[in-house]
C-alpha cells in the first residue's frame, strides 16, 4: 500500500473550522469520509496499523456513536470489497456468495437465505396480505410486490433495455425481454421439446398437451388455458373496447384488432399469398384466401353434410333448413 494512504485522502478540520460548518456541510463531510473508508477497504488497506481515532480527532467532527459506526463500516466486511455498518449486515451479505440457506419452512421443507424471505413465504400459507394499494384496494403479502403493483397506476417503468430502450415496471420483465435480443430460451417443454424465454410461457404451452383450461368465464362457463385469453373473452359480455384508433376514434376489444384496423388508414398489407401474390391486411384474411387455391372447405353442415370454404357461407346455408 505504498501508492495511496489514508493520510493522502483524509480531510482534516480544526475545532474552529468544524464549528463554522452548517449541518449539510457536516453531512457531506461524513458521506465523503465513509466513501473514502470503503474505497481504501476495497483495495486492501490495513486498518490494524492505523489509528482512525487519531484522525477523527475525537468529538470535534463526529460524536462518539457516529465515529464508532464509521470505523465498523470500514472494517466489518472486506472479503468481497464491500463494507457494512453492522456485523449482521456483513453476515447477511456473505450468504449471497455462499448461497447458504439458513432459514427453513419446516412445514413444507423450503429454505431461504434471509429470515425476511422466510416470513414473506409463510404468508403464502396463511393468506396474510398486509400491504394494501390505496388506489384500487388490492392487497399483497410483501411491500415489494405492492411497489411493483403501484407502477400500474403511476405508469412508472424504471427498468430500461439498453438495446432497444423499451422500459418495464419490474426487473424480472426486463430480464425476460432481454432474451428477445439474445435468443435465449432456457425453459423447455418436457413433452415436445419446444423452448421458451420464460417459465410462465412453457406452463401455458404445456396445457396444449394436458388440455387443462383453469380459467373459466363466470358468465358463460367457457374456459381458457391462460388468464389473458379469459380477460379478452370477458369483453364480449361487458362490451368493453379499451383500444381506440387515434385517427378515426373507432374502438376495439383487443389490441391486435386495433393494429389490423390501423392498416386501413396506412394501406399496409403485410400478408402476401405465395401463389398469386395477392396481399392482405391481416393473416386470417390470407388464410381464407388460400382456400381458393387449395379447395379446402372446413365448415360442414351437421344436417346435410354440405361443406363450405367460409364461415359466413355455412351460416347462410343453415337458414335453408330452418
Amino acid at each position: 500500500m505504498d501508492g495511496v494512504t489514508y493520510d493522502d485522502v483524509h480531510v482534516n478540520f480544526t475545532q474552529e473550522e468544524w464549528a463554522l460548518l452548517d449541518p449539510s456541510q457536516k453531512n457531506l463531510y461524513k458521506d465523503v469520509m465513509l466513501e473514502t473508508y470503503r474505497n481504501l477497504t476495497a483495495i486492501g488497506y490495513n486498518w490494524e496499523d492505523h489509528n482512525i481515532e487519531e484522525h477523527c480527532q475525537s468529538s470535534r467532527r463526529h460524536p462518539r456513536h457516529e465515529r464508532r459506526h464509521t470505523e465498523k463500516k470500514a472494517s466489518a466486511y472486506t472479503q468481497h470489497g464491500r463494507a457494512f455498518a453492522y456485523h449482521i449486515h456483513s453476515q447477511r451479505h456473505e450468504t449471497i456468495h455462499t448461497e447458504e440457506k439458513l432459514f427453513e419452512d419446516t412445514q413444507y421443507g423450503e429454505a431461504f437465505i434471509h429470515q425476511s424471505d422466510l416470513q414473506i413465504h409463510k404468508r403464502t400459507h396463511t393468506g396474510q396480505k398486509s400491504h394494501k394499494c390505496n388506489q384500487c384496494g388490492k392487497a399483497f403479502a410483501c411491500h415489494g410486490h405492492l411497489q411493483r403493483h403501484e407502477r400500474i397506476h403511476t405508469g412508472e417503468k424504471p427498468y430500461k433495455c439498453n438495446q432497444c430502450d423499451k422500459a418495464f415496471a419490474c426487473q424480472s420483465y426486463l430480464l425476460i425481454h432481454k432474451r428477445t435480443h439474445t435468443g435465449e430460451k432456457p425453459y423447455k417443454c418436457n413433452q415436445c421439446g419446444k423452448a421458451f424465454a420464460c417459465q410462465s410461457a412453457v406452463q401455458r404451452h404445456e396445457r396444449i398437451h394436458t388440455g387443462e383450461k383453469p380459467y373459466e368465464c363466470n358468465q358463460c362457463t367457457k374456459a381458457f388455458s391462460c388468464h389473458s385469453n379469459l380477460q379478452k373473452h370477458k369483453r364480449i359480455h361487458s362490451g368493453e373496447k379499451p383500444y381506440k384508433c387515434n385517427q378515426c376514434g373507432k374502438a376495439f376489444a383487443r389490441h391486435s384488432y386495433l393494429l389490423i384496423h390501423k392498416r386501413t388508414h396506412t394501406g399496409e398489407k403485410p400478408y402476401e399469398c405465395n401463389q398469386c401474390q395477392k396481399a392482405f391486411a391481416c393473416n386470417s384474411d390470407l388464410l381464407i384466401h388460400k382456400r381458393t387455391h387449395t379447395g379446402e372447405k372446413p365448415y360442414k353442415c351437421n344436417q346435410c353434410g354440405k361443406a363450405f370454404a367460409y364461415h359466413c357461407s355455412i351460416r347462410i346455408h343453415k337458414r335453408t333448413h330452418t
